[in-house]
């Protein structure tokens, strides 16, 4: 199982607080976000963010029968993917 780095998200929309996360990447990669979630839940890889020299994992949730993913750390899940840069397209 690899411990994956996520550097980068993509919106449709950025700045639109309805749009979900579309693509989760790093240096060289960029899946979708069903992928990374599908990896996750596989037990295939797990994927966290290192911000401000903290680390937060990222895990699964679901909500209204929709799953996404978010960052957990401390005890608390949060918003932290949303603070990441945009993904360039490969």
């Amino acid at each position: 199982m690899a411990d994956v780095l996520v550097t980068c998200i993509n919106k449709p929309d950025r700045n639109s607080s309805h749009e979900h996360i579309t693509h989760l990447g790093g240096r060289g990669w960029r899946w979708t976000t069903q992928e990374v979630i599908a990896s996750i839940e596989n037990r295939t890889n797990t994927f966290y963010t290192f911000v401000g020299g903290k680390r937060a994992d990222i895990g699964v949730r679901e909500r209204d029968g929709r799953k996404f993913v978010q960052t957990h750390a401390d005890g608390y899940w949060n918003d932290n993917l949303l603070a990441l840069d945009t993904c360039p397209l490969l």
